[in-house]
């Protein structure tokens, strides 16, 4: 392989003076090697800066004089030494390179399934550990000692490096189970103005029957005992009983209600995310005094890992407040979907209704509807026994 550093050059020369000219070549303590001659024409090679001599030497003797140039590393700087964009690019991607490779740019969390991967990002930040923190200013066991101190979950921290990502492993302390004879004694009362459907008796004494009717407060299932002898015994009192009963909800809406509408005015507008850091790619600045945003991010991937750099793209839509003008029919419409959702949100999954009644009223702002539910669910609740 050739001196990729110094050029080289591979020449041809031919004309009735030849030897003269190879003689002089070596007379002058020039670098020429890998010589022959095929049919009168001589071959070499020899370095680029020695190319000016030959040349006039050949000129002296009248040699026809032909040079390729061999592609290496010195002509490639030499023919691109005028272009600054590859030179910037190319100083862009060794100095990323070498920022990369010294800061922490992930952090991988393992190990834990109660305490949220939020929560030890944060003990985490607080210990100087998150994207952008330099790896050398971090000291590791510090660290995993320090992070079981912060978050209480955790019987065993372990943190390594791997290149520029952050390996966090975490055990977390198991609780025991909850004996049942160190739970608080209760009773069991009623939540609801209920009549008794059907009962589930883990522990206590029950006090009332299927089909009795009970108001809320009533107790239901006792946590003390009397025992043969005579004496009392206190028990957490477990169980479910299923009632019965009524629940009433309003719902009211406007006729001419005020809400923020767009304008049909928008801009669009992308910023670098570095880090926690948003640099702006965009001149000017938002002037709307009220309006909507969409964002979305696209973080930069290298082998299918995300970095911590990225574009945030955001649609951002002007809004003013406007007083709408609605139907009777479309302002039902919007109340009967509320009711949809606080039946889906609020009514809960083991709780059956039996029945709906929706009442409708009428004013001139607006509409009421009025809906009584017949409901079918866990009406006990526990209430702790105080004891003197």
């Amino acid at each position: 392989m050739k001196n990729q550093l110094r050029g080289c050059v591979k020449i041809s020369a031919e004309g009735r003076e030849l030897y003269r000219f190879i003689n002089m070549i070596h007379r002058g303590h020039i670098c020429c090697f890998g010589q022959y001659c095929r049919k009168d024409v001589f071959y070499a090679e020899l370095y680029r800066h020695d190319l000016p001599k030959v040349e006039g030497i050949a000129a002296e003797c009248g040699i026809s004089l032909t040079s390729r140039e061999y592609a290496t590393v010195s002509t490639f700087l030499l023919r691109y030494r005028r272009r600054i964009g590859i030179v910037l690019g190319a100083v862009l991607v060794l100095f990323t390179a070498l920022y990369f490779s010294n800061v922490v740019v992930t952090i991988d969390i393992q190990g834990n399934s109660k305490i949220c991967d939020e929560d030890i990002l944060s003990a985490l930040g607080e210990l100087g550990i998150k994207p952008g923190a330099r790896i050398s200013s971090i000291d590791l066991t510090y660290c995993s000692n320090e992070l079981k101190v912060k978050l209480s979950g955790i019987s065993w921290a372990g943190i390594r490096r791997t290149g520029n990502r952050i390996v966090v492993e975490v055990t977390e302390i198991t609780e025991p189970p909850e004996s049942p004879a160190k739970r608080l004694p209760c009773n069991i009362v009623s939540s609801k103005n209920a009549k008794i459907t059907a009962f589930t008796l883990h522990d206590g004494f029950l006090m009332h029957k299927i089909g009795d009717y009970v108001r809320e407060g009533t107790l239901l299932v006792s946590g003390v005992t009397v025992s043969p002898n005579g004496r009392n015994a206190l028990h957490h009192a477990m169980g479910e009983i299923i009632g019965v009963y009524e629940e009433k909800v309003t719902f009211s809406g406007s006729y001419r209600p005020t809400l923020y509408v767009p304008t049909g005015r928008s801009r669009n507008q992308r910023s670098l995310k570095l880090f926690s850091a948003n640099i702006p790619l965009y001149l000017g600045r938002n002037r709307y005094s009220s309006c909507g945003r969409e964002s979305t991010y696209s973080p930069l991937q290298i082998f299918g890992k995300e970095l911590p750099i990225g574009i945030v793209k955001e649609h951002i839509t002007e809004t003013k407040l406007s007083e709408n003008v609605l139907t009777e029919e479309q302002l039902e419409e919007q109340l009967r979907q509320k009711i949809f959702l606080y039946e889906k949100n609020f009514i809960g999954e083991d709780t059956k209704i039996l029945s709906r009644d929706i009442q409708k009223e009428r004013s001139g702002e607006g509409i009421t509807l009025t809906v009584t539910y017949s409901l079918e669910g866990n009406i006990g609740e526990e209430k702790e026994i105080l004891l003197k």
